[in-house]
Formats: C-alpha cells, structure tokens, sequence
C-alpha cells in the first residue's frame, strides 16, 4: 500500500472548531489544509487535490451539501465527510444522495470520525495502488500481452524477435497460459499484420473431419460436402497459421502436413489442382515436445521443421507478481463489455487471487474476474464476489451430489460441467482431472449443445 501521506481539507466556519480539529488530525498523522467557508473549500479542493474532505454542512455562502454537489460534478471523486449541528435522518439521506461517504453530528464523536477518516484513507491508499497498476499496465505490456514478470519479459523478447522474421515456431505451455495471444502478437507485429491470423485446435476438431479442415475440400468429395470448402493453409494465405495442439494431429496425417509445409502448395480432398500459399506457421501444444516424440505421437522430421524456434510460456502460479496486472486489465476489458464501473481489487480479494493455485491459468482467472464483474457491477471487487473455490483457496474439494435414479448419461454430464466450472471453463485441464482425452470433452460439450438446441 502507498505511504505517501494522507492529505486532508477540513472546512468550517468555526475558526476555533477548524483549528481543534485541524490539530487532532494532525495528531493522526495527516496531512491537513483548512477553509473558513464554501467558497474557499471549493478552490482548495479543485487546486490542491486532498484526498479526504471534512466539511461543515452550515457554512457562510455556500452549504456543504452544495460544495460536495459542486465537487462532484467537478470530477473530484475523493471521499467527503458532512458534520453539522443539526444533523436529521433528511440530512444524511441527502448527504448520501449526493455522494458523501458518511455524516456526523456535532458534537463530534471523535472515535467515530477516527474510524470514518481511517476507512477513507484506506480507500484513497487503494485507489492509489489501483492508478499505480494501472500506469504499469499501460508501460509493462506488449499488445494483449501483459506481464512484469522476469518470465514473461523473456517471452516478450522472443515475440519481438519472432515477429521481425518469418521462420516457424512452436509455443509451448500448459493449456489457459495463452498460446494463441502470443501468436496473434506475434503476428499483429509482424509484416503480415494486414493479412489474416487463422487458429485451428487440432484437439477440438472430430477426427474424421481434420483433413478436410486442414487441407480443404472440393464439392463432393464426400458424402455431406456440398460445396467447396478452403482449408486452413489457404485461408491463411498472407497471413500466419496456428495450429494450436500439434500434438494431436492424427500420426497419418503428419507426412502430407510436412510436405505442405515443405512445398509451399496443397490439393483439396477430392481435388485435381495445387494450390500455392504464402503462410508463416506457429504450432502449438501443452504437451512436452520430447515426450511426444517419444511417444510416437508426433513425427521427428515434422517437429524439426516447425521447431526452429520455441518459446516455453510460463504458467500463471510461477507469475504470481503478475496476477494484479492481468485482473486489471481483465476488469478494464469486462467494464467496456458490460457496461459496468468496477474500480479494481480490495485488498483482501488481491490476496485470494495471489494465493489460488490456477490450474486453468490466465484463463481461469479471466473468468473469475468476469464473473466478479458482473456481480459487482461498480465500486470495488471484494471477496465475497470471487468464485467460492478462488476465496478458498483451491484447498477444499469440491463435490458433486448425483441424485438416486440419475442415469448414467446425466451423471457423466453433470460431471463433466462441475469439474469445467471448478477449472474455469479449461477444457484440457477437465480432461486430465477426469482421466479423459480433450477430444472426448469437446465431443461431449457438442452433444450437449446440440441437445439444448
């Protein structure tokens, strides 16, 4: 938290009260400047920024209600405390309608005005952090990608240098870190900004139809093909090509993908002509590069020429000191999409995130902090609306209660969209949790989907 001082306006008509006040607030430690009527107050405030207003509601000229009236619609957004005299139930609703913090009555309970002042310092402290991270945001990132971290300024480097050339590469990490940011970057940098930037998941397309999604199709070449298709290569052409989890490219298909990547040129399932491209391709996966060439999975000669170069993107839980940039640039993203006016973090919720694994990495988080959003659609996110298993910590279990009679269908269903919840929406990362192959999770989310429609 920031320990510059807090710098305090006191405003009262009452030389005698402002100076008592003035010296008790000292005595606190802040910073205090004072102001005899409204008008005054008005021009200390607008020229001098305090960052908590104490103010009089009877003063000479101008009221306290219409000196916080004219501060706000000014902009000024710090919190105003109201003491007067004759303080009603009528008064501070007013006050709060108008945007005070609170209202006291004099005589002023000093202990309650120590306990108002000490919360709104506290405010100011986290605005302060909140505009500190912000700043940061702007200067520490390199397009989407956001980061301070030693590990993601190595990955920034690799970008840049990737993005002045035109050569192959594989991204690897875990699933939720970002592969396919770090490709559109490195694209959007690169001299093939203006053409396209295609994605395709290997892992999420049915097996039976990768070939046509890769290498296209002509009008009946099968059965359903009903008109011509491209396939990814020519529809990235100027452009760059992922192809997001290599590792699960069916092992027959690995010899004609080389050899399109050799030559520059594909034919169409079912077609009699070449089609010439000019593609730069990343791949991707989440898997460990020597494992799946030890596992057979993946070709030898086909890894040798898409891995001329590979950057190994860190995963969330080894980037803790990142976590706050990254929810902040998520809440800025969420207040657009929602219309909503979230400031940024308590204090307390900034702790639950930095002590929560992520096993869905950036992700995950991105959906915590969509949902926190969305609950708490202004002010500050606190800990009651982060997700219950990120206020826990990730330490207890979570569990699915499966009614008697449930069939077996309903039961697979019902888990396999209680441990995506628990992952924040990571597929992969469902997938290992339930012992199962990504394919088999995107072929079951399908089913689901076509049966709600």
């Amino acid at each position: 938290m920031s320990d510059k001082p807090i710098r305090v306006l006191l405003v009262d008509d009452d030389e005698a009260m402002r100076e008592a006040l003035a010296v008790r607030l000292e005595s606190w430690g802040y910073e205090v400047s004072t102001a005899g009527d409204g008008s005054d107050a008005a021009q200390a405030a607008e020229t001098r920024a305090p960052d908590v207003i104490v103010t009089d509601v009877v003063l000479p000229g101008m009221s306290g209600l219409d000196l916080l009236e004219r501060l706000r619609k000014s902009g000024l957004r710090c919190p105003i405390i109201l003491i007067t005299a004759h303080g009603s139930v009528n008064w501070a609703v007013e006050a709060m309608k108008r945007g005070a913090m609170d209202f006291l009555t004099k005589p002023v309970d000093h202990e309650h005005l120590a306990s108002l002042i000490s919360a709104a310092a506290d405010e100011v402290r986290l605005r302060r952090d909140t505009a500190s991270i912000t700043r940061t945001l702007e200067s520490d990132r390199l397009g989407p990608l956001v980061g301070t971290s030693q590990a993601m300024r190595s990955v920034f480097e690799s970008v840049r240098l990737l993005a002045h050339n035109q050569t192959s590469a594989i991204l690897r990490g875990e699933s939720g870190v970002g592969k396919e940011v770090v490709a559109r970057t490195i694209h959007e940098l690169s001299s093939r900004s203006g053409g396209p930037f295609v994605a395709v998941n290997t892992a999420a397309i049915p097996e039976g139809l990768i070939e046509s999604e890769v290498f296209g199709h002509e009008k009946g070449a099968f059965t359903g093909a009903t008109s011509a298709r491209q396939g990814c290569f020519e529809q990235a052409d100027g452009g760059t090509l992922l192809l997001d989890e290599i590792g699960d490219m069916p092992l027959v298909l690995q010899p004609r993908l080389l050899r399109i990547l050799e030559e520059g040129r594909t034919r169409r399932l079912g077609g009699s002509r070449e089609v010439e491209f000019d593609v730069r391709v990343l791949a991707a996966t989440h898997r460990d590069i020597d494992t799946l060439i030890a596992d057979g999975v993946l070709r030898e000669d086909l890894l040798y020429r898409l891995n001329v170069f590979t950057i190994e993107i860190p995963p969330l839980r080894d980037r803790a000191e990142d976590i706050p940039l990254l929810a902040q640039h998520f809440i800025r993203q969420f207040n657009e999409r929602h219309g909503t006016a979230v400031e940024g973090l308590r204090e307390e919720s900034r702790d639950r995130l930095a002590s929560y694994p992520w096993p869905g990495n950036v992700r995950e988080l991105r959906n915590v902090l969509e949902r926190a959003v969305i609950l708490c659609r202004e002010g500050w996110i606190e800990p009651s609306h982060l997700a219950p298993y990120v206020r826990d910590g990730g330490k207890r279990r979570r569990e699915v209660v499966l009614p008697v009679g449930i069939t077996a269908a309903e039961a697979e269903r019902r888990l396999i969209e209680e441990t995506l919840e628990a992952v924040g929406g990571n597929k992969t990362e469902a997938a290992r949790r339930l012992g199962l192959d990504p394919k088999t999770i995107y072929n079951k989310l399908k089913t689901y989907e076509s049966e709600e429609g």
